[in-house]
């Protein structure tokens, strides 16, 4: 069996690993000049900056392929305990991560807290409902707009009120569909938060992680070599990867690329509907790095909705990690798809201000990044979804077919890679793996 990689981001990497490890010939295909997608680090007059994900948490997934790598020594670990907040009302509000935390909160009323314990007596998600009325049905309007809507319509930079259930809560849909209580489930990850892996990062930025996955695997992995198709061989079920200089036969295709692309990429796929991965929508985002000597402790901060401010919000690398005064604001998503048409100036000087407005203390900028479309928005359009069809012998391996995130991504490479050497060659049912953000 041969395995061909589209794609040499996190996935595409992580991929490659698991096969080579387990003694399959692999190779993977990169159009860019760097391995590792949206893991981007870089040094700005000495300061670290991260270009994509900012920390990841140390998952035994990703605890196991640090030491397969044998990079542990450079890793760096923050205190998970760490706080978290909501700016609401003109002011920085705590997020209540552990039982006496929800207690002392002033991010919820205590009519609010008290609407929360009733969420036992709730009915489960129904079939097409929208993630903000379940939330608002479970927990209460000002648990949602206060807690749930800033933090989890953050991840995706989307309106919760736009994300059908079935798409962006399957597990929880799973666990009540198993008669749990979604508060009780809260309760006890709140009980056991000593075994929540800790946020992780290391000495030179997340992108240490892809450079030594692709430094392992140098020989298999072609950087500036853009897959322009996927075609079939003709060669009794095999595959073609066509590039500007030459064609690679395979077995077998991952493809790790985003939607658009990989429609573009297997439009001639025999026995293949790919064209629903164009409807596919991805948010767009704005990362402002921010010098500013402070001494605040955390996680950062998210914005609550109709609050006078246009950052959904602020990392404090500082306050994790120890990077030297730099903080990093958010801009974008969903509710401002022109983010990114704006220039560089202008963003700066308006994450500056709302930085300053927040924090009380005036920044300088260091850098921004524009990504048009990285978040995958999990609302409406991930119905198209269900209309995709791949042959035997191609493989989807995504953030849009499984959960987005490093470890996710990780996770979803190995148990990958576990059922290809499985089944030989035919991937099965993995080629749409369920859809749990």
């Amino acid at each position: 069996m041969r395995v061909g990689v589209v794609g040499a981001g996190i996935t595409g990497l992580a991929v490659t690993h698991y096969l080579a490890e387990r003694g399959v010939d692999v190779v993977a295909f990169e159009a860019d000049d760097e391995p590792g997608g949206v893991i981007r680090s870089t040094r700005v007059d000495g300061r670290l900056l991260e270009h994509g994900p900012q920390r990841i948490r140390l998952t035994p997934s990703v605890a196991a392929l640090v030491d397969d790598l044998d990079i542990r020594g450079e890793l760096l670990e923050a205190d998970g305990a760490l706080p978290l907040y909501v700016y609401a009302d003109g002011a920085l509000r705590e997020v209540p991560r552990s039982i006496p935390g929800f207690l002392r909160t002033d991010l919820l009323s205590r009519r609010s807290k008290l609407r929360i314990l009733a969420e036992p007596l709730t009915a489960p998600a129904r079939p097409g409902e929208r993630s903000a009325d379940l939330f608002r049905r479970k927990f209460g309007d000002e648990a949602y707009h206060n807690v749930v809507e800033p933090l989890f319509g953050g991840i995706y930079g989307s309106d919760p009120a736009a994300m059908p259930v079935e798409h962006s809560l399957s597990r929880l849909v799973a666990l009540q569909e198993d008669g749990d209580s979604l508060l009780r489930v809260a309760v006890e990850h709140l009980r056991r938060d000593d075994d929540t892996p800790p946020p992780v990062s290391f000495e030179d930025g997340l992108q240490a992680l892809p450079e030594a996955l692709y430094e392992r695997h140098r020989p298999y992995v072609h950087l500036n070599t853009p897959i322009e198709a996927i075609r079939d061989s003709g060669d009794g079920g095999r595959w073609e990867l066509v590039t500007g200089r030459r064609s690679t036969a395979v077995d077998t295709v991952v493809v790790t690329v985003p939607g658009p692309a990989a429609a573009s990429l297997l439009a001639d796929v025999p026995d293949a509907t790919t064209e629903p991965l164009k409807d596919l929508r991805y948010n767009p985002l704005v990362l402002v790095h921010l010098h500013a000597e402070t001494d605040v402790e955390g996680f950062g901060y998210q914005v609550r909705r109709g609050e006078p401010l246009e950052t959904l919000g602020v990392t404090w690398n500082d306050g994790l990690f120890d990077r030297d005064g730099v903080h990093t604001a958010f801009l974008g998503g969903m509710h401002d798809p022109g983010v990114v048409d704006r220039s560089d100036s202008a963003l700066g000087d308006l994450a500056s201000e709302e930085f300053r407005a927040v924090m009380g203390v005036e920044p300088d900028v260091l850098s921004v990044t524009k990504l048009p479309g990285v978040l995958p928005a999990h609302d409406t359009s991930w119905s198209a979804l269900d209309d995709v069809r791949l042959p035997d012998g191609v493989v989807l391996a995504t953030n849009y077919t499984s959960r987005i995130g490093v470890p996710s991504r990780i996770s979803e490479a190995r148990r990958l890679a576990d059922r290809l050497v499985e089944d030989g060659r035919d991937p099965g049912d993995v080629a749409i793996p369920s859809r749990t953000p």
